[in-house]
């Protein structure tokens, strides 16, 4: 996996316009966070605000932003081979074409690649593999719910809810105020994000924090103490029996199987 070139929060004047005829020599994504317009084998198509947009290798882009109006978006431009490409989930994931959705947890992952790719961790491409299959697995799963569900108001609310529990594993939560949040019951909830997702709230709670732990444990030098004090656990021994469930490791024998 290779990251040519990756950006954040980018803030573009109303003249700007992209024209790569031949593309970019490279596969592109971008979160737009304000409205733009792609021009698509001669056709204008116009991309919502907090939407994905792919550009495979070797395509045109022509894009620009709504006329008197500013451009805002994250982008990453990379390279992968084919095994990289299947766990990235790439042949889900339609090609030019926009995928409206929230992008909030997607831009913190382009804001920790950026991060760690002009960094000089010893592990920073680990993590950078790490945030990419993450990112990709959402829009993925995104695409899936799309085709199955047809994105109503109780699935947004819910994705708003799971797209916390990854932007922020380290805050308490618990299906009570997750429940008063989307003002429905706790056997309602339970149910429906169950089925939305296809794992229950409290399994996925505890994924995003053993996700967010194995990232620590990597790339940063905390001790696992203090690992799961930052991931939102108030008893170490908690952490560590949860942590065994999940990788079949302590969080210290995980340390030492990535080093």
């Amino acid at each position: 996996m290779i990251i040519n070139n990756v950006g954040f929060n980018h803030c573009h004047d109303a003249d700007f316009i992209i024209e790569r005829p031949e593309g970019s020599g490279d596969e592109l994504l971008l979160l737009i966070k304000t409205e733009a317009v792609f021009t698509i084998d001669g056709k204008d198509i116009r991309a919502p605000q907090d939407s994905v947009f792919y550009y495979p290798k070797s395509r045109p882009q022509f894009y620009r932003c709504i006329p008197q109006h500013t451009f805002d978006n994250d982008w990453i431009h990379f390279e992968l081979d084919d095994e990289e490409r299947a766990l990235l989930h790439l042949d889900i994931i339609p090609a030019e074409t926009p995928i409206p959705m929230d992008i909030s947890f997607l831009s913190f992952c382009i804001k920790s690649i950026a991060y760690e790719q002009y960094s000089d961790h010893p592990y920073k491409d680990q993590s950078i593999k790490s945030y990419m299959t993450l990112l990709f697995t959402k829009i993925a799963e995104r695409v899936m719910q799309n085709e199955k569900y047809h994105s109503g108001k109780q699935y947004e609310m819910l994705s708003t809810i799971r797209s916390k529990i990854y932007a922020e594993p380290f805050v308490q939560r618990s299906i009570g105020y997750a429940c008063h949040e989307v003002n429905m019951s706790r056997s309602a909830f339970q149910h429906a994000y169950k089925k939305l997702f296809g794992v229950s709230f409290i399994r996925d709670l505890i994924n995003s924090r053993t996700e967010y732990a194995k990232m620590l444990l990597i790339s940063t030098d905390l001790t696992s103490e203090a690992i799961s004090k930052q991931c939102g656990y108030r008893s170490y021994v908690h952490f560590a029996r949860q942590f065994k469930e999940q990788t079949g490791m302590s969080p210290l024998e995980y340390r030492k199987s990535k080093r």
